[in-house]
């Protein structure tokens, strides 16, 4: 997890929506108390165990995850597959390692699992208006009730555009990066 605000939201929002759920998460060292404190069940130091499927494997009792979640792309590839469940799914909502990975076609045929790529820019407005309006009906009242309360790193007037810019390449923020236009 970098602790960008897609992050954070994704956890509240399992939390939220889906109470019940287990959340594993890998983070920095860094960064590990403030996503506890956000929601995550299991934390995994990235940096000291890139490849994470065994200790999900281990804290699933050998079943994997139905659902990872994932922003980084390439270098996760292999991680993640290994730790999906039979039937797992691997949503890819983002590319930051790279494009593209070797996959192992056999063991994703005989667990059945699926990966799914997803971005807004390209959808048809009328598809991005049925996500938004879902978003309102099923997310918004979290927001309202404050159940998910966004987390803001730090305000930078328009003036301080690059050290926001810089703060976020340098990976130093736990959450959103705000950017204030006008008085």
């Amino acid at each position: 997890m970098r602790g960008g605000g897609v992050n954070t939201a994704g956890i509240q929002l399992c939390r939220a929506l889906a109470p019940t759920s287990r959340l594993i998460v890998t983070a920095s060292p860094e960064k590990m108390e403030r996503v506890k404190e956000v929601g995550a069940d299991l934390l995994i130091n990235f940096r000291e165990t890139p490849d994470f499927s065994e200790i999900v494997k281990e804290y699933t009792g050998k079943k994997g995850v139905d659902l990872v979640l994932d922003h980084i792309g390439a270098k996760y590839l292999a991680p993640n597959m290994n730790s999906l469940a039979y039937k797992g799914k691997l949503v890819i909502i983002g590319v930051t390692s790279g494009i593209k990975a070797e996959l192992n076609l056999a063991l994703m045929m005989v667990k059945r699992q699926q990966i799914i790529g997803s971005v807004l820019r390209s959808r048809p407005v009328s598809e991005k208006g049925e996500i938004v309006a879902e978003f309102t009906r099923r997310a918004l009242p979290k927001f309202a009730d404050r159940t998910i309360v966004p987390i803001i790193e730090k305000v930078f007037t328009i003036d301080q555009v690059a050290d926001a810019h810089r703060m976020m390449e340098e990976d130093k923020h736990f959450g959103k990066i705000v950017l204030k236009i006008g008085a």
